[in-house]
């Protein structure tokens, strides 16, 4: 954890950037731990507020669309298939393909920020269903 938290310090906007765009990839990284020593960093003038924000933000739109991109484009074949291979994430995929089918849209927009944990499955779950961009997008 600790090498984690030593990238934020040496690379600072841009291992905030990577790190959301794989946490929106259903990747195992410490994207919250990561975020919190963003603020850290920002609060003690080492990072720029707007850089950090910025790349958070850019990272997580990217994240976001390159996941719908993937099932989309695969029709959720093996990079869902990938994700799905343990238990856990198999579960997260299934309760996101029925938030997505249930809610919809609003089913997406509430993964963003109420139910974050399941917003990268919803990526995929969006793709798989194939809603249109336009729609995911906004």
């Amino acid at each position: 954890m600790e090498s984690f938290l030593a990238l934020v310090t040496d690379y600072g906007a841009w291992i905030l950037f990577a790190v959301t765009f794989l946490s929106c990839l259903a990747m195992p990284v410490p994207a919250s731990l990561m975020m919190l020593a963003g603020g850290g960093l920002v609060a003690s003038g080492d990072l720029g507020g707007v850089q950090a924000a910025g790349a958070a933000l850019g990272g997580a739109v990217l994240g976001d669309q390159t996941g719908y991109a993937l099932a989309r484009m695969t029709g959720g074949g093996r990079f869902a298939v990938w994700v799905s291979r343990k238990p856990a994430r198999a579960k997260a995929m299934t309760r996101a393909h029925e938030m997505t089918g249930r809610w919809g849209n609003l089913g997406i927009f509430l993964s963003r920020w109420l139910a974050s944990p399941l917003g990268p499955y919803v990526n995929l779950a969006a793709g798989v269903m194939r809603i249109d961009w336009p729609r995911f997008l906004f």
